[in-house]
């Protein structure tokens, strides 16, 4: 008995040790992030140490009490500021990060209600929430979140700001009402946010981390303050020698008030790229409200800025469709989201569901995965491209950052370096939108102790030792000029040889090409369509020992791999080949031009720099550019090795295929196809004119369905229900070669 009291105190004593840490780190970020807009830690650290101080507080309830971070909305008033009572709290909102906490979610809430309620969806920005009181149509004040009673009065700076109506102007009939307090998000569109942090790596300070800190320290910025200063230090001197800063009739601005001049300007501009959503009603008075959605319309016919994308759903099918929608189209906005709100819909249910200390009953925000965070950046290393580029890139602490673990980064180029202010060693801002390759934004200057080095660009090539030189004077980028035969660039050219966007040769990765390089197999790409099983055999990475019954080195399952994805590729498009050669700014969309315009690599190589030009979006730029390779012997002597080789160099005729023949179709493409790989199928169809998406909609004209492993994807269970046709790989084929019509039937001829 007394060893089991022993040790339920030793627990409850590490427990409040713990809780103690927590709500210490919770506060202090809380502290960086809304009233100095200078956060310490990214918004996923801050939300993993919430969840485990909640995790914590639910298994000892005796340490939650009144100054529990879990238990407080998290914002306080800044002194500079006056404070303004919010006519109606304003709260925070709970947060769930998966499905599974979403269903909970949604069966509490139904659990609390007599039967299931409607739903408002909207989409999550990532700005300042404000209040913004209008007294018979006119604004008494905007001010911030603040603490959720009492925030901070900027309503001089939203004249500053387009979004933020001064009077409201009613349509539709509708009346002006006594009282309206509109709740909203000020922000950053992503072009503005981008520019914003251009400044400020300019200033040589820290970026933004997130849309929302840079939105917050623009609107909390005293340009009353700084007009009055300016304004005084342009009054005359005691000694009437013109403004107290020495300047006066025909003088020269001074130093000061320039730097205040400048700084206001700075000041405005910021606040004028400042938008304003309403997503939330507080108190109203001389007019009805039953639903949001209601309210949502009757704002938006008083002039106020409501969001487009807000949706009405009438089950939790409709919720999850919602999230999974902006999950794959997050980037499609013109502003940064890091979730979904979903709310109930009825205001007097919401009512019945009432609120915690902190947050409502009645409404969630799904959390996307971050894509802005924290980690530290240990080296900085450089990397020899195909083209011969060097570029200097990061080397991480492993981070986790929209789905993905990151552990690199592009840094560019030396300038780039210098430009963002990093320092080996620093704490940096680590972004990954999407699919985008990640990237370093900035340090984080605050927290540097002295240790961090300068990155030192080499003169010499890492990989062969040549001078590394720019190509042409002023250039930023420096190159590698061994073209031929700095390993780095062959290994770079091979595998993008193999790439997805070129030839796409399954099996011939990384280290496949060092394999085949460093034991030489191959003395450069030329020579990849003339290697037979033989060949392979001299490299021990394509063998394996031999078996029972078997003689000599055997060839891997890889190596068969291999071979048979050669003779793939020695069929592949005229466009693809010409990708594969690596000649400088052709991509694929050049790439297809070219093809469509000449139909052969030898009307290419004969063809002057004018009529290359002449292709749709070539130019003389890249018209040149070709001409030089072509120029080079040993390239010319890659194409006769392929030509050996097998590879198709020209494109047959197509007649009965016109490039407009799925023009205004759209399709959805899920599970493996046979015959094409994801990016094939889809470049099939874009060819053809047609479009493909990620989520099925009511706007689709088919979902093409490939091997889905014996499951039913979520997206064929949507067609179904949506009665969207549905096509199987022969359906596709036939979709191709016979067109909408004999493929799709009444779903083409509806579509037209």
């Amino acid at each position: 008995m007394s060893d089991a009291k022993s040790l339920d105190a030793t627990s409850a004593a590490a427990a409040r040790e713990r809780w103690i840490v927590l709500a210490s780190a919770i506060d202090e970020a809380r502290a960086a992030y809304y009233q100095r807009d200078e956060p310490t830690i990214a918004d996923d650290e801050y939300d993993q140490l919430f969840r485990e101080l909640v995790e914590l507080e639910s298994s000892w309830p005796e340490l939650q009490s009144g100054d529990s971070p879990t238990v407080s909305v998290g914002g306080e008033v800044a002194e500079m500021f006056t404070q303004v009572q919010h006519l109606q709290r304003m709260f925070s909102l709970d947060n769930v990060f998966s499905q599974e906490e979403l269903t909970e979610w949604l069966q509490r809430v139904e659990k609390g209600l007599d039967s299931p309620p409607e739903f408002l969806c909207e989409l999550k920005i990532d700005g300042l929430a404000v209040d913004a009181v209008y007294r018979a149509g006119r604004l008494v004040s905007l001010a911030t979140r603040g603490d959720g009673t009492t925030g901070e009065d900027v309503t001089y700076n939203a004249s500053f700001i387009d979004d933020v109506p001064a009077v409201l102007r009613p349509a539709n009939g509708r009346e002006v009402p006594e009282l309206l307090e509109a709740r909203g998000e000020v922000f950053f569109t992503n072009a503005f946010f981008e520019r914003l942090n251009e400044e400020q790596l300019a200033l040589k300070s820290t970026p933004f981390a997130n849309p929302r800190n840079a939105a917050a320290g623009s609107l909390r910025q005293r340009v009353d303050r700084r007009e009055q200063d300016l304004a005084a230090a342009q009054q005359p001197s005691p000694a009437g020698q013109g403004p107290g800063s020495g300047s006066g009739p025909g003088q020269a601005t001074s130093p000061r008030i320039a730097r205040l001049q400048s700084d206001l300007d700075r000041a405005i501009v910021r606040l004028s790229g400042l938008r304003f959503t309403v997503h939330g009603i507080g108190q109203v008075e001389g007019v009805a409200i039953g639903t949001l959605s209601e309210g949502y319309a009757l704002l938006a016919d008083l002039g106020l800025p409501v969001s487009a994308q807000a949706k009405v759903v009438a089950e939790p099918a409709g919720v999850r469709a919602f999230i999974e929608h902006f999950g794959e189209h997050r980037h499609d906005v013109e502003h940064e989201i890091d979730g979904v709100v979903v709310k109930v819909n009825d205001i007097a249910l919401q009512s019945r569901l009432g609120e915690t200390s902190r947050a409502p009953r009645w409404a969630i925000a799904y959390k996307y995965p971050p894509e802005v965070v924290r980690t530290r950046l240990l080296d900085i290393r450089v990397n020899v491209g195909r083209t011969g580029r060097v570029t200097p890139y990061a080397v991480m602490e492993p981070v986790r950052v929209a789905g993905s673990t990151v552990a690199m980064a592009t840094l560019h180029n030396a300038f780039e370096v210098e430009r963002k202010g990093v320092l080996i060693g620093d704490m940096v801002f680590l972004r990954k939108a999407g699919d985008v390759i990640p990237e370093v934004l900035g340090p984080v200057v605050e927290v540097r102790d002295g240790s961090e080095r300068v990155f030192v660009m080499p003169d010499t090539c890492p990989d062969c030792s040549t001078l590394l030189r720019p190509e042409k004077e002023g250039d930023k980028d420096v190159r590698c000029p061994n073209a031929r035969s700095c390993p780095a660039q062959l290994r770079e050219r091979l595998a993008h040889v193999a790439s997805r966007s070129a030839l796409d040769i399954e099996g011939l990765g990384d280290k496949a090409a060092r394999a085949l390089l460093e034991t030489g197999v191959l003395a450069d790409e030329g020579d990849l369509f003339l290697v037979c099983e033989d060949d392979l055999r001299r490299s021990p990475f394509f063998t394996r020992e031999a078996g029972r019954g078997e003689s000599g080195p055997q060839l891997t399952e890889n190596a068969k791999t291999v071979l048979a994805e050669l003779d793939v590729a020695r069929r592949r498009p005229l466009w693809r080949v010409l990708v594969a050669l690596s000649m400088r700014h052709v991509g694929p969309p050049t790439a297809k031009e070219l093809a469509r315009a000449f139909g052969s690599v030898d009307a290419i190589s004969v063809a002057s720099a004018e009529e290359l030009a002449s292709a749709e979006g070539v130019g003389m730029v890249i018209a040149e550019s070709i001409r030089e390779w072509f120029a080079e012997e040993w390239h010319r002597d890659v194409i006769d090795k392929w030509r050996r080789g097998g590879v198709s160099l020209a494109d047959e005729a197509i007649v009965d295929r016109p490039a407009g023949l799925l023009e205004g179709l759209t399709f959805v493409i899920t599970g493996a196809v046979e015959g094409f790989t994801r990016e094939t199928a889809a470049e099939a169809v874009t060819d053809l004119g047609g479009k493909v998406t990620g989520s099925v909609s009511k706007s689709t004209t088919a979902l093409i369905q490939g091997d889905a492993g014996g499951k039913p994807s979520s997206k064929l269970k949507k067609a179904e229900a949506l009665g969207i046709r549905v096509l199987d790989a022969g359906g596709f084929r036939s979709l191709l070669s016979d067109g909408p019509s004999a493929a799709l039937g009444s779903a083409a001829q509806e579509a037209e």
